[in-house]
């Protein structure tokens, strides 16, 4: 998927954001506010997570699925935060050819961790 695409996507749901139109998924969730989509965001990671526990002909497909569904959900929660879909692509770009273990180590000890 091209970068482009998300960018668009995005834009796209920043579009019903500030819609007036009454029959956008979208505009629902952002009506029902933080709480809703934060349930959204799990609900999404744990049926991706379930997806990948298939051992059906149809995993690959309900894994894609449930994959963009959390995608999907993960963007209007940014929104939602008023975090630009680009802000989240620029510190990829950062990480990247950043070993993830360098990463993590330059954030300094999490609370769990101490």
């Amino acid at each position: 998927m091209k970068e482009s695409f998300l960018k668009t996507l995005f834009e796209i749901i920043e579009e019903r954001k500030n819609s007036s139109g009454k029959k956008s998924y979208t505009k629902s969730l952002f009506e029902e506010g933080s709480t809703k989509i934060n349930e959204k965001v799990l609900e999404e990671s744990i049926e991706l997570l379930e997806a990948t526990k298939d051992n059906s002909n149809s995993k690959k497909q309900k894994v894609i699925h449930e994959a963009a569904d959390l995608w999907f959900h993960t963007m209007v929660l940014l929104s939602n935060e008023e975090i630009e879909i680009e802000e989240v692509l620029e510190e990829l770009k950062a990480r990247f050819g950043t070993s993830g273990h360098e990463e993590k180590a330059s954030r300094g000890k999490s609370k769990e961790e101490e």
